[in-house]
């Protein structure tokens, strides 16, 4: 993608696990490893540019100079596919702060519906990422962003496993600020809203619920 907001993941891990995540044979319990432990390379990628502040720390050796983050980080699965990525984000950054959106996708319209919001009325974190494993159509990232920047959050990153290009225009039309993290873009969405090649539905076969 030449659009410089557009990260996708060029690491060997990524394309293997990616590989093992898309099989229709791979079971729930390793679909859920493997979506964990993608979080965890593509949260550690977009994650590149934390802010750091200096700090002396005391070796056993002598004290040297060390570094501590500056800015708190939200981590923002949409409900239901992204709570599978929190924990390989949060295996990084254990003060990580976690919070819930609730937003699906009309079956029938394929527009993003809001259920569940619980976010505080001042933001706490100066850092969000957004986290869900499909970007389909963009209308829950969407979504999301525009809460998320309604809270005062002053930096939103998007952070996936596959997108469509759909879904990446919608996003970038109304968040062109935002930058997106990826490990592949597939080719299109069918008429159901589902992405092609993909994986399926990533909640039902998380979950065991397909």
């Amino acid at each position: 993608m030449s659009d410089s907001k557009i990260h996708i993941s060029d690491h060997p891990l990524v394309k293997h696990k990616l590989t093992l995540l898309r099989r229709v044979q791979t079971e729930h319990k390793k679909f859920r490893e493997l979506i964990r432990e993608l979080a965890m390379l593509l949260g550690y990628e977009a994650m590149a540019d934390l802010r750091l502040v200096d700090c002396t720390v005391q070796t056993p050796m002598a004290e040297t100079r060390g570094y501590h983050l500056e800015e708190d980080v939200g981590l923002v699965p949409i409900l239901r596919a992204g709570l599978g990525m929190v924990d390989g984000i949060h295996e990084m950054i254990p003060g990580a702060q976690v919070w819930h959106l609730g937003i699906y996708r009309d079956e029938k319209t394929l527009r993003p519906v809001s259920y569940y919001n619980k976010l505080p009325i001042e933001p706490t974190v100066q850092v969000c990422l957004i986290l869900d494993p499909m970007l389909a159509t963009g209308g829950s990232a969407a979504a999301a962003i525009e809460v998320l920047k309604h809270w005062g959050v002053r930096r939103i990153k998007f952070v996936g496993l596959i997108a469509a290009p759909e879904g990446i225009a919608t996003v970038t039309a109304a968040h062109p600020d935002v930058p997106i993290h990826l490990a592949a873009v597939d080719d299109h969405l069918n008429e159901h809203g589902f992405i092609v090649p993909g994986l399926g539905d990533a909640g039902d076969r998380q979950f065991g619920t397909a």
